[in-house]
Parts: structure tokens; sequence; C-alpha cells
């Protein structure tokens, strides 16, 4: 297994991963509010990169035999703001780590993970942010075994 870089070759290995994460996200809602349409995967991955390219992003990928088997998603999140008695660092944001389901729990997301950290460090990030859906457990804890901890907390009232 290597990490690579980003290449259009591999875009519908990308939309297969976002739509088998999307899907999984979907079966874990206790909601039900989350739902995979038609559209998802083509609007979606139009979005992502759409993204990427206006906020400095990059996509890293995992490779295995020529086949993308995860994958992560980092963008600039805001550049370094001192005004007033208001500053705020450079920080990123890690927008999607997908590694597909049968290669969980094999230290590829950890790879991936480590790689975007190293890569949003050396352009000048003092911070990472990084959203994760409540439900998903797994991956809950596996930030928070990598230094990740709640700044805010997002709830919800079904009405």
């Amino acid at each position: 297994m290597q990490i690579i870089e980003y290449n259009p070759k591999y875009n519908e290995q990308i939309k297969n991963l976002l739509v088998e994460l999307q899907e999984y996200i979907t079966s874990i809602d206790k909601e039900g509010y989350n739902i995979t349409t038609k559209s998802f995967r083509e609007l979606y991955f139009q979005k992502t990169i759409e993204e990427i390219n206006n906020c400095n992003g990059k996509i890293l990928l995992a490779s295995q035999n020529k086949e993308i088997i995860g994958l992560i998603i980092g963008i600039i999140n805001n550049e370094e703001e001192n005004t007033y008695n208001f500053k705020v660092p450079k920080r990123g944001r890690i927008t999607e780590l997908i590694v597909s389901q049968k290669y969980r729990t094999s230290g590829i997301g950890q790879k991936l993970l480590n790689k975007m950290e190293e890569y949003l460090k050396n352009i000048g990030c003092k911070a990472i942010l990084i959203e994760c859906f409540g439900y998903n457990t797994n991956a809950l804890k596996f930030y928070q075994k990598n230094g990740y901890s709640n700044r805010t907390i997002e709830m919800m009232k079904k009405l």
C-alpha cells in the first residue's frame, strides 16, 4: 500500500469511496435524515473538486495494486488573521477521510491522516479542524486517539 497524490484517472474510484462513506453514514443515522440520492455521486464529487480548487486543497489516495482503497481530503480553512484584538491562526480542515470497508482497521486511515497533517503543517497551518458524524463512534475514537478533541458540538432536536 502506498500514499499517492490525486490524479483525475482515479475519479471513478474516488466517487465510489465517497458513495461508500455516505451509504455507511446513512446506515448508522438513527434519525434517518441522511439519504443518498441518485445524483449524490456526481454532485458531491463536483462540489469536492471545486472546494479543493478554491481552498488550496489536496487529495491524497491510498493505493494498492492500482486500486484506490482510501482517501483523505484537506483544505485551507482560513488564512491567518490578526486584526484589532482578534487573532486566528491559519488552519487546515480535513473534509473527508475514507477507507474502504474491507481495509478498515489495517492502519491505512492512520497513514492518510499522518500524511495530510504533515502537508498542512508544512504549508503553515497551526491547527486542523475535522467534523465527525456523532453516531460514527469508530471514527470518533480514531480521531480522539490521534489528539483531536471537541471544539464545538452541534446538537439537534427532532421536531
